[in-house]
């Protein structure tokens, strides 16, 4: 089993990976963010699309939203999210590598460094090519990863997150093969029992993701170093990809 279809890996990590707090800035970006405004009516798919922080927010913007997951129990949440706002989202269990909807989309998502998780480069790049044949003519898609630059600036210094039942998560990141890939190393601590996680995934400078989007099929591709729309840079946090479909 990939490190990827663990239910339990989700599960175990989601208050670390979707807390309130990030939560309340998701749905602070969905009303603010200039990458993020579609016309009236969107239809938006996010893949990848975790408990649905972005769900809700979009869907409150009135968009037409779709979410995609291959985690039941992230989808569970997702769900339970949607219905505790009121929110009329559809939600789909598919895996990315085989998830198309011809035509279906204006928009597509991948949000949260989403994208790399294939072992086999072909693979990744398939996933694009995916999302180009789900979109309508016109229609964009954004990655949000984190950069090879943005990650050089912080490499190496493992941090801690205090959870509200008095546990914590212990996180580090490895950078291996050259540079190519990283490894997130995850060390759950609950009383005297700790539970440990490996992900592993593709690392991406801005010119490697640009050229993989062209690969796909994507036009008039950019790279912005945040949801503001700024460019990317050496002071940049995330790495932000659109490209659209011509």
């Amino acid at each position: 089993m990939k490190w990827y279809e663990d239910d339990s890996l989700w599960s175990d990590f989601a208050p670390t990976m979707f807390s309130p707090e990030r939560a309340e800035s998701v749905a602070e970006l969905v009303a603010t963010s200039p990458l993020l405004r579609f016309p009236p009516g969107s239809r938006v798919l996010d893949l990848c699309c975790g408990p649905g922080l972005f769900l809700v927010p979009l869907a409150g913007q009135g968009f037409d939203v779709t979410g995609v997951d291959l985690s039941e129990a992230m989808l569970d949440r997702a769900r339970s999210a949607c219905e505790e706002a009121g929110a009329d989202v559809r939600l789909v269990r598919a895996d990315m590598l085989t998830y198309t909807a011809p035509e279906a989309f204006d928009v597509v998502l991948n949000m949260f460094t989403s994208f790399g998780y294939f072992d086999d480069p072909e693979d990744n790049l398939q996933v694009l090519r995916n999302a180009w044949k789900s979109l309508a003519p016109d229609g964009q898609l954004l990655v949000d990863a984190m950069g090879k630059e943005v990650l050089a600036g912080w490499i190496g210094r493992p941090q801690a997150v205090d959870l509200p039942d008095g546990s914590y998560v212990v996180q580090r990141d490895v950078v291996f093969d050259s540079w190519r890939k990283l490894r997130t190393d995850w060390t759950l601590v609950r009383g005297t029992s700790a539970r440990t996680a490996s992900l592993t995934s593709w690392l991406y400078s801005a010119a490697e993701l640009h050229d993989l989007f062209v690969a796909a099929g994507f036009a008039e591709v950019e790279c912005f170093g945040g949801f503001d729309g700024s460019a990317y840079d050496h002071h940049s946090r995330r790495l932000i990809v659109r490209g659209r479909k011509k």
